[in-house]
């Protein structure tokens, strides 16, 4: 029998019906490939997207519910209101596919909590951020709230309040947080009251604190204090709630152990989630 090979591969047997030739295997085996490339990116994505909602908190309050999300370390997001809030968003926690930032929140100058590149991926047309001055030198586009200062935005009351070491330093006569620098946060909605600690010491202002419903207290050495001290200035402001976190290489059943049977719920979430 008589072939016509055709110049694109075909083979048309010479007085029959044309019958294409079968696709190019290798041509196959990459259009395979790129869709199990993608399926395997949506199926990260999707988990890391369902990790980040199993650990997301919620909180009922007379002005309806406040969601919070650990995303890394002290990175934190704060959903109420229809309205967004982001505390010390910083790499490397990931923000593809979260909404952008309506509010930012930054506690000092260290780079785990003051990231200009990850406050340029949430940043978007009207976002408002709040930080200290030393912060304000480096992201400018900041408005500055000091310790003592008291702001109010979109049914928030937010009160900086003071976090600095006592003792721990890189060198005597050194504090790796200066007392004035930097801020912790009091966050305020529907009269439901929400502490942030940032890196701080079991200073007299925390052991002082009133009405605390749920408190988000840091621990870790040498940058701020091991887990036994955090439950003990823990228990003389005695929250509701407490959840440990920037607790990097500490010790969770010491600080749990301590608050023991004394009325503080203590609530452990995965705020260093594999890369």
């Amino acid at each position: 029998m008589c072939h016509i090979v055709k110049s694109d591969g075909d083979v048309r047997p010479y007085g029959f019906k044309f019958v294409p030739a079968l696709p190019d295997f290798e041509v196959l085996a990459y259009h395979l490939g790129m869709k199990i490339i993608l399926l395997f990116i949506f199926a990260v994505f999707a988990f890391v997207q369902f990790a980040q909602a199993a650990q997301t908190q919620a909180f009922d309050t007379a002005s309806g519910p406040v969601k919070i999300t650990p995303l890394y370390h002290a990175s934190t997001l704060i959903e109420a209101g229809g309205k967004t809030i982001y505390l010390d968003p910083a790499k490397p926690a990931k923000f593809s596919g979260l909404p952008k930032a309506d509010l930012i929140l930054i506690t000092h100058i260290h780079g785990d909590h003051m990231d200009p590149d990850s406050i340029k991926q949430i940043n978007k047309d009207g976002t408002e951020i709040l930080a200290p001055p030393s912060v304000v030198a480096t992201v400018t586009t900041a408005k500055p709230i000091s310790n003592g200062d008291t702001k109010t935005w979109q049914g928030w009351t937010i009160e900086a309040v003071p976090a600095y070491n006592l003792k721990r330093g890189p060198a005597p006569g050194q504090l790796y947080h200066p007392k004035g620098r930097d801020n912790g946060y009091i966050l305020t909605y529907g009269g439901k009251r929400f502490y942030f600690s940032a890196d701080t010491e079991g200073i007299s202002e925390m052991r002082a604190l009133k009405n605390i419903d749920v408190a988000f207290v840091c621990m870790n050495l040498p940058y701020t204090m091991p887990p036994e001290e955090a439950a003990d200035a823990v228990k003389a402001f005695h929250p509701k709630i407490v959840i440990p976190y920037h607790y990097r290489g500490s010790d969770l059943t010491v600080f749990q152990k301590g608050l023991e049977g004394i009325g503080i719920e203590v609530r452990l979430l995965d705020w260093y989630p594999k890369e």
